[in-house]
């Protein structure tokens, strides 16, 4: 079980694995060379620090000393005070001391006679000095003292200088006693980098801290590090390594010399070993650094070598699990000219052969007798296999479901025998003109027929669609009858629709049904045709969902006045704020509603939004109409205008305020009834528009006797006019037409300032699109409206044959 998880069992991950495991080695390696070499680097560097660090303080004593003594001997040699010292004036001389030895920072000054008897001194309790001074003083006089003596006085290290007193020959003493500090602790710190700890033992044997540059916390460690064999201390006494509160330090013993029987002052110099080796960090992170990028550049280029072998292997092995599924249509294909080519032309010598067996058990098994097409079961089958090619590598596939028209009405006239010669006959069209090799037609029953086309997207097999309707222009001709037939067709395609052959053929039978109903030719499917379907009955609840939860945002796209550049309105539009999918366009929903019905309640939710909107803009002073549009079912419905009657009175809305927009294609679907829904809305007030003018089929005798006040220019006239003459053209007859019969012409698409100014030398009446405004929520049209200013179109060129035009 531990060997399956250690070595991988894949081929790719394995060549991967040793690409990557060599590398980590050999970088670990390297490391670990690198990090003992910095580490005794450093600690060599220590080494010479604390050495020259042991020379610094050493010359920091001797120049204190010498400063002192030259300081003390200004004293000794001062006028004043050796005739206070000779008249015996102690008052004079102890001021003189105490004023001297505070400008030197002694702590302590004395003045001994010739025999070493005090006479006069800044502190009481002078004996220990006395004894201090006596002694630097004989050593002076005997040639043997040392400039830097240091001496233990109430447990303090002192720095003693003593200086003669002559006249002309000695008559006493000047000493001066000064403490080792923290001053000359931070002057050594300062220039060496270094810590010092100045260490005193007691007769008892014990250690003691006298004073040191690091915290006090850290005195109690540096005790115990120091005398205790197990307290962390190691080395030769010159050298030493000091664990102290967990940080490993470096140190240097020094003993300062001092006066003969007087236990030895100890100079502890340290340096600590982690911020000697915190310069490295930077080096040790950006080896690390390398190595992660050398990780990554072996794992992409093992990757890609391990792909480079592996691929055809595995493209085999995809080979062999699709001829074990039964699948033996797929070509093995592998491009590689190695041995492992050798072996995928062996698979597909053998791939043929049982392709070969298997078409003829198949076609004895899944045969239709009649038309010797594949039957319902093998059409299963072969779309089954489809899909799993799908799976494999991602190809679609699409059903097209045909039922043929007419046909009971040949069975019935000419009967079955002939009937089934017909089926025949369709058969041979289908396969000779329609389809080609790929392509699979099967016989699912009676004259109900099936098309698989493998690796086909929904525009593809539309074209085959249209190959299939165009064969059943031309009439089958039999025993000189000539029957003319047509067919329904409904697609179906995978994955969009389904991932299971009989979802599948389930829903490609909706879309031909639907063909069939609405005589449309070829329908693909979608799940408004199936009213039972689950995406249906789940957008037609969260559509209802939307309305009643506010999720509904009614959006505005502004009107300009082109002779005079004014907002005269604006066309109320509709956006769904989905809490998951964000902003669904109108073109997401719109259309089902259609379908469904449900456009009638989004229809009375933007006439509402639009009353409430009009009486705020009455409210701000603005006198603007809001243009709302109707489907072709919120027409037929005759109690629109009781329903638009009571929204604006409930609002205060003047009914001239609201403009209806209706498509041709909406009017034309039942004429006399939209007839009479557009006069009643006229009787009303409101203002009515056709939408889209130009794209439909309306008639002019219907369009002179409708009570419209407005005709809408459709955008894709608008859009290409300044490049296309016929377009303009078509742009100018109906703005003539639109007068001629008293309507006001609004342009859709206005999309830069040449069409504005095209459209206005055509005397277009009022403009909307990008140029002036994008669509905008409700909220911000009021603030849009106040800071709108006209654009100049002044500038603009125009070719000489369109100002010919205009």
């Amino acid at each position: 079980m531990l060997s399956s998880i250690l070595v991988p069992k894949r081929l790719q991950a394995r060549i991967v694995a040793v690409y990557l495991g060599l590398l980590v080695v050999i970088q670990a390696a390297s490391y670990w060379f690198i990090e003992d070499s910095v580490d005794r680097n450093a600690r060599a560097s220590i080494r010479t620090e604390l050495n020259t660090g042991e020379k610094v303080f050493i010359r920091l004593l001797q120049q204190n000393t010498y400063n002192l003594e030259q300081a003390t001997r200004v004293l000794a040699a001062d006028y004043g005070f050796r005739d206070a010292v000779a008249s015996g004036d102690r008052e004079t001389v102890l001021s003189a001391l105490s004023n001297h030895g505070g400008r030197i920072n002694a702590s302590i000054a004395i003045y001994t006679d010739e025999q070493f008897e005090p006479v006069a001194s800044t502190e009481r309790a002078a004996g220990p000095f006395v004894g201090a001074v006596q002694r630097y003083a004989r050593q002076s006089l005997s040639g043997g003292m040392q400039a830097n003596q240091v001496e233990v006085i109430n447990g303090q290290p002192y720095q003693i200088v003593a200086v003669p007193v002559k006249a002309p020959q000695v008559i006493g003493w000047v000493g001066m006693g000064f403490p080792i500090g923290d001053k000359l602790l931070k002057d050594m710190h300062s220039l060496s980098g270094l810590d010092v700890v100045m260490l005193l033992r007691s007769p008892r044997g014990d250690w003691a801290v006298s004073q040191s540059s690091l915290t006090k916390e850290r005195w109690n460690p540096v005790i115990k590090a120091w005398q205790t064999p197990d307290g962390g201390a190691s080395g030769d006494g010159v050298n030493l390594t000091l664990t102290i509160a967990g940080d490993e330090f470096s140190g240097h013993q020094l003993v300062l010399p001092g006066a003969p029987g007087q236990p030895p002052v100890t100079a502890l110099l340290l340096r600590s070993v982690d911020q000697a080796l915190a310069p490295y960090g930077q080096l040790k992170l950006t080896l690390l650094l390398l190595t992660a990028l050398g990780v990554a550049a072996f794992g992409v280029g093992g990757y890609i070598t391990a792909r480079r072998i592996t691929t055809p292997i595995r493209m085999l092995a995809g080979s062999a699990r699709r001829l074990e599924r039964g699948d033996y249509g797929a070509e093995v294909r592998v491009p590689s000219q190695d041995e492992i080519g050798d072996l995928a032309q062996s698979f597909e010598t053998m791939r043929q052969a049982i392709q070969a067996r298997e078409g003829e058990i198949r076609r004895l098994a899944y045969q239709d007798a009649l038309t010797d097409l594949p039957n319902r079961e093998q059409f299963r089958h072969d779309l089954r296999q489809a899909i799993e090619r799908h799976h494999d590598d991602g190809q679609p596939c699409a059903v097209l479901l045909l039922d043929m028209d007419r046909f009971k009405h040949v069975n019935d006239v000419l009967g079955h025998r002939f009937g089934d010669r017909v089926l025949r006959a369709v058969a041979e069209r289908l396969r000779g003109h329609a389809l080609a090799a790929p392509d699979i037609l099967a016989r699912l029953s009676g004259d109900e027929f099936a098309v698989l086309l493998p690796a086909t997207d929904a525009a593809a097999a539309k074209e085959v669609a249209a190959r299939v309707q165009a064969s059943f222009e031309k009439p089958i001709t039999l025993d000189d009858h000539t029957v003319d037939l047509g067919a329904g067709i409904g697609i179906a395609l995978c994955p969009d629709h389904g991932l299971e052959a009989d979802a599948l053929l389930s829903r490609a039978e909706v879309a031909m049904y639907a063909a069939k109903q609405q005589q449309a030719g070829t329908v693909v499917y979608h799940p408004g045709l199936d009213s039972s379907s689950e995406e249906s009955l789940t957008l037609l609840s969260e559509l209802r969902y939307a309305v009643d939860h506010e999720q509904m945002r009614l959006y505005l796209q502004p009107k300009i006045n082109l002779s005079t550049g004014t907002v005269i309105g604006a066309e109320a539009l509709v956006r769904w704020e989905h809490p998951e999918r964000g902003l669904v366009p109108p073109m997401k929903f719109i259309p089902f509603a259609e379908q469904t019905g449900f456009v009638r309640v989004l229809t009375a939710w933007m006439i509402g939004q639009s009353a409430r909107m009009c009486a705020q803009l009455t409210a701000e002073g603005f006198d603007l109409k809001l243009s709302v549009n109707l489907s072709t079912r919120d027409l037929m419905d005759q109690e629109l205008p009781a329903k638009l009657e009571r929204v604006l009175n409930q609002h205060g809305v003047n009914p001239g305020s609201l403009v209806l927009e209706i498509t041709e294609s909406a009017i034309m679907d039942d004429p006399q009834r939209a007839m009479q829904t557009l006069e009643r809305l006229h009787a009303m007030g409101i203002k009515l528009s056709i939408d889209d003018f130009g794209t439909g089929y309306s008639s002019l005798a219907y369009l002179k006797r409708l009570p419209v006040d407005e005709l809408k220019i459709d955008k894709s006239f608008v859009m290409s006019m300044e490049s296309d003459l016929q377009d303009a053209k078509i742009v100018r007859s109906t703005v003539d037409l639109a007068h001629n019969l008293g309507l006001t012409v609004v342009a859709e698409g206005v999309e830069n300032a040449k069409s504005w100014k095209l459209l206005a030398g055509l005397s277009c009446d009022e403009a909307q699109g990008y140029f002036i405004a994008r669509p905008m929520p409700a909220s911000q049209f009021i603030h849009w409206v106040k800071h709108w200013v006209p654009p100049d179109t002044t500038h603009e060129w125009l070719s000489t044959e369109f100002a010919a035009m205009i």
